[in-house]
């Protein structure tokens, strides 16, 4: 018998009760967001710009793709578990995942975050400056790879969080394992790693979808890591790097 909300409301759609499978979904976003701690002013103010930003609907950016209240503070509490002094945060967008990370990492810790796009870097650089946090991060402007490699002379990370685009998962994976930079202890979060069911589900598969079921098939075959898909929004990838 299904345990879970969801199990619970694929349940009640077989049985024909649309109303009760309704109720259970409509209800669990809202209910997650009403039981979790509030996010700074700072966080509030960048996720509102983010929202009424006037974007171009001809480029791939849309303020849907900000990682948002839940998973802000998801991410903290990882930062704050961990006692991670260093982050990486591949794929900055208008920078509201790099900011609830510094808010989190302490004074002597840094976030480098990485981000291809000038235009959504020059709004999360406008955002970092309303915020203390904000002399934590460090903005790299370019493709996540070219910046790996200037990072490889650096310290390893504490703390890694993928969210770029989709088929630069697996490659940025890897690199941080050749590179080093990652060690044992390292934590490996990825986002949208269910991408709205395209992995697993029966819906037509863009290249996202693919990109993204390669990624998650790679993370579970890789010895070298420890992970679990927790179903957090668009599905959060955990990974921490095994101790030899």
């Amino acid at each position: 018998r299904p345990a879970t909300p969801l199990g619970l409301a694929v349940e009640a759609l077989e049985d024909g009760d649309a109303d009760r499978a309704l109720a259970l979904l409509r209800g669990l976003d809202p209910y997650l967001s009403a039981c979790t701690s509030p996010p700074s002013a700072a966080l509030r103010d960048l996720a509102r710009r983010s929202d009424l930003h006037p974007w171009d609907p001809e480029r791939p950016l849309e303020a849907e793709m900000l990682s948002g209240h839940v998973e802000g503070v998801f991410l903290a509490l990882l930062v704050r578990i961990a006692g991670a002094r260093r982050v990486l945060d591949a794929g900055t967008f208008t920078g509201y995942s790099a900011l609830a990370m510094a808010e989190a990492v302490g004074h002597d810790g840094t976030v480098v975050t990485c981000e291809l796009d000038e235009g959504v870097a020059a709004m999360a650089a406008a955002a970092f400056a309303t915020s203390p946090a904000g002399a934590r991060i460090r903005l790299e402007v370019g493709p996540a790879l070219d910046t790996l490699g200037r990072l490889a002379a650096e310290e390893p990370f504490d703390l890694v969080f993928l969210d770029a685009d989709k088929p630069g998962y697996l490659p940025v994976y890897r690199a941080l394992h050749e590179r080093r930079l990652v060690q044992p202890g390292s934590v490996i979060v990825a986002d949208n790693t269910l991408l709205q069911g395209q992995p697993y589900g029966d819906a037509d598969v863009d290249a996202n979808g693919r990109a993204i079921a390669e990624f998650n098939a790679a993370v579970a075959a890789d010895d070298r890591v420890e992970q679990v898909l927790v179903p957090l929004r668009d599905g959060v990838t955990i990974a921490r790097v095994r101790t030899p």
